[in-house]
């Protein structure tokens, strides 16, 4: 376990010592397709390392509509901000969305390490900062700019460095949520994309025709507000970026 706990980035930095630790108190933990973790208000008192597979956090409105936060994939930890509040409980809800190893870790054994020692404080620290980063920049996305750069952007990021073709590893009806878009418009974006001969799509696998103009289209999320309009203008780009 000690190894696996490696493949982690908030324990990477700690002591064999320290590895030790965590390890002797953590559980493995199995998941099948569809298995909920907990629940949105269940009492927060583990935290988790992806092993294999994928967990959605998700929100449920009063109105029962979910709301994807976060995909974790292998080798992320979350919840382990929930340490440091008293009688936490877990915001989200956290089911796996494919077969899923993970290790728990009992988080208040955790945090009673952290007191123990400054440089893994500040190890954690770096992990909860990159976040708020990836945070502040998806509100940013999220109030300022189109649907279709969202999906654009999503496609240029998880392009594979050799070849043009790759696999949709997140189901697209998760995927759409956690791009805050509603899953027809998802739909007819990649459709606007395929027609436009950007892309192609067959089944789950999507095939990247040109990506120079799917990076345009992207790079209009890194736009600044005032200039997002004119931008619409240039006839160079895709008719479906308004959307």
């Amino acid at each position: 376990m000690i190894e696996e706990l490696k493949t982690g980035f908030l324990f990477a930095g700690l002591s064999e010592e320290q590895l030790a630790r965590v390890a002797a108190r953590a559980r493995r933990l199995s998941l099948e397709e569809g298995e909920a973790l907990f629940e949105q208000g269940d009492a927060a008192e583990r935290f988790f390392l992806v092993l294999s597979g994928q967990i959605k956090l998700y929100r449920l409105s009063p109105e029962g509509n979910e709301k994807v936060i976060e995909v974790v994939v292998p080798g992320s930890t979350f919840a382990e901000a929930l340490m440091f509040l008293h009688r936490p409980r877990y915001p989200v809800g956290a089911q796996a969305l494919y077969a899923a190893e993970l290790i728990s870790i009992d988080a208040a054994d955790f945090a009673a390490m952290l007191r123990e020692s400054v440089d893994t404080c500040f190890l954690l620290l770096g992990d909860m900062s990159q976040r708020l980063r990836g945070l502040i920049r998806e509100i940013d996305d999220l109030s300022l700019h189109s649907a279709t750069c969202r999906v654009a952007g999503y496609l240029v990021s998880n392009r594979p460095e050799v070849g043009d073709e790759f696999s949709l590893e997140i189901p697209k009806q998760v995927l759409a949520s956690r791009l805050s878009v509603k899953p027809e418009t998802f739909s007819r974006i990649i459709k606007s994309l395929a027609v436009e001969g950007i892309i192609e799509v067959k089944g789950s696998r999507v095939k990247i025709n040109d990506g120079e103009a799917l990076q345009r289209v992207a790079d209009v999320c890194a736009l600044p507000h005032d200039r997002l309009q004119s931008t619409f203008l240039y006839p160079c780009k895709p008719s479906f970026v308004r959307n």
